[in-house]
C-alpha cells in the first residue's frame, strides 16, 4: 500500500477545532514535513488549494498558500518523493496549468502530478467574480473532461486544436513537453465524478468517514473499481485518513476527545451552508454524504484512526486489505510530531509495508 501525506497548506491542518494545534501555513513547515516523508519512504505528498476559508473562532482555512508554487519549491528541495499540486479548474486556463505542470516536471525530474478539483464552494469564486453560476454544478464534470483532454494533448504532442463547449483551442502550443507521464488525481465521490475519475484519472480519493473504521471505505472503493472495469482503465483508490496516535489507546483517545470538545461549530455551519448550493440528489455528492454517514458534526472531513502506535498500524493493515485500495493519504493532528511518530513507531509495525522495508 502506497503512503502519502496531505500537507497542511491551510492553517490548522484538517481539524476544525479551537482546541487542536493552532498554526499558520508556511513553506518551512511544509518542507520539514515533506523532508520527513521522504526520509521515511513515503511515496507522495499532495497539497490542496483553498481560496476562501470557513471562518469561525478557529479562522479555519482563512490562511492558505498557493499549491503550484509551493510544490515547485518543494520539488527543488527533494529528490525522490512524488509531488502533486491541486488545480481548481475555474481559476486557470488548461494550457496555463499544463505549462506550469511541465515546468515543475522539469524541476522535479519527472516527479510531478496534478490533482483536479471541479469546485463546490461558491464563495471561493464569487469573491473574484469568476463563479459561472449554479449551472456549473450540473456540468462541472463535462468541464473537467474538456480541461483534462486539452492538458493531455499538450503534454503528449505539444499542440492542441480542441474545440468543445467550454474551451476552443487555436493551434495552442506548449513546449517543452514533460519528461514523463504526469498523473492525474481526483477526489470525486458522486456517481458522475466517479465515472469521470475512472475515465480520465490515474487515482481517485475515496470517501472515508467515521472513527476507527478503516474498512468502512469499502463501498466507495467498490464503486470506483466497478467504474474502472467499465472503462477498461486502471484508476487506483486512495483513502484520506487522519492519524491521532500516542503511546497508549487512552492517551490517543484523550487527545481526540479534547479536539472534539473544541469543535468549531460556526466554521462547520459555514461549510455546510456552502455545500447546500449543490442541488444534486446523489447521496454521495458533497452536501449529502456526510449526513448519510452520520459524521456531519465531527471536527474533520475524513476518517479518523485513533489509538496506540500498534493499534493504528493494525488498522492501516486492515485498510490495505480492502479490495481496490492502492494507498492511503494521511493527515495528523500535529504534523511534525505525527510524522516522526509515524515513521519511527507505526511504520515498523505495518505488515503491509514489509516488502518495501525488505527492499530498503
Amino acid at each position: 500500500m502506497q503512503l502519502g501525506i496531505f500537507i497542511p497548506i491551510g492553517n490548522n491542518g484538517w481539524l476544525i477545532s479551537t482546541t487542536s494545534p493552532q498554526y499558520k501555513p508556511s513553506y518551512d513547515l511544509n518542507k520539514a514535513i515533506v523532508d520527513k516523508a521522504e526520509q521515511f519512504g513515503f511515496d507522495f505528498a499532495l497539497s490542496m488549494i483553498k481560496l476562501h476559508g470557513f471562518g469561525g473562532p478557529s479562522q479555519f482555512w482563512d490562511y492558505n498558500l498557493e499549491s503550484f508554487t509551493l510544490m515547485a519549491g518543494l520539488a527543488a528541495a527533494t529528490t525522490r518523493i512524488k509531488l502533486f499540486a491541486t488545480c481548481a479548474v475555474l481559476t486557470l486556463p488548461p494550457p496555463i496549468t499544463a505549462r506550469m505542470a511541465a515546468t515543475i516536471d522539469s524541476i522535479s525530474h519527472g516527479r510531478f502530478g496534478v490533482n483536479i478539483i471541479s469546485g463546490w464552494q461558491r464563495r471561493e469564486y464569487t469573491q473574484m467574480g469568476i463563479w459561472p453560476g449554479s449551472e456549473h454544478y450540473k456540468r462541472r464534470y463535462e468541464y473537467c473532461v474538456e480541461y483534462v483532454t486539452i492538458m493531455k494533448q499538450l503534454w503528449e504532442t505539444g499542440q492542441s486544436d480542441f474545440k468543445g463547449s467550454f474551451f476552443k483551442m487555436d493551434d495552442c502550443r506548449c513546449l517543452p513537453m514533460p519528461s514523463s507521464n504526469i498523473p492525474i488525481i481526483c477526489a470525486a465521490q458522486s456517481d458522475a465524478g466517479t465515472r469521470f475519475a475512472a475515465q480520465y484519472a490515474d487515482y481517485n480519493f475515496c470517501a472515508s468517514f467515521g472513527y476507527n473504521a478503516p474498512t468502512a471505505v469499502g463501498p466507495s472503493v467498490a464503486r470506483l473499481v466497478k467504474a474502472s472495469e467499465e472503462t477498461g482503465r486502471d484508476c487506483g483508490a486512495l483513502v484520506l485518513t487522519m492519524i491521532i496516535a500516542d503511546e497508549t489507546d487512552a492517551a490517543a483517545e484523550a487527545k481526540w476527545e479534547h479536539y472534539k470538545a473544541g469543535t468549531d461549530l460556526e466554521a462547520l455551519a459555514y461549510r455546510d451552508e456552502q455545500a447546500q448550493d449543490d442541488p444534486s440528489q446523489d447521496i454521495y455528492a458533497q452536501p449529502n454524504r456526510r449526513r448519510l454517514l452520520g459524521v456531519d458534526r465531527l471536527p474533520t472531513n475524513q476518517g479518523v484512526l485513533v489509538g496506540s502506535y500498534a493499534k493504528v498500524a493494525h488498522m492501516l493493515d486492515e485498510l490495505s486489505q480492502v479490495p481496490g485500495v492502492r494507498g492511503v493519504m494521511m493527515t495528523f493532528d500535529d504534523f511534525v510530531i505525527g510524522m516522526e511518530q509515524f515513521g519511527t513507531r507505526i511504520m515498523p509495525l505495518m505488515r503491509c509495508r514489509d516488502q518495501i522495508k525488505q527492499a530498503a
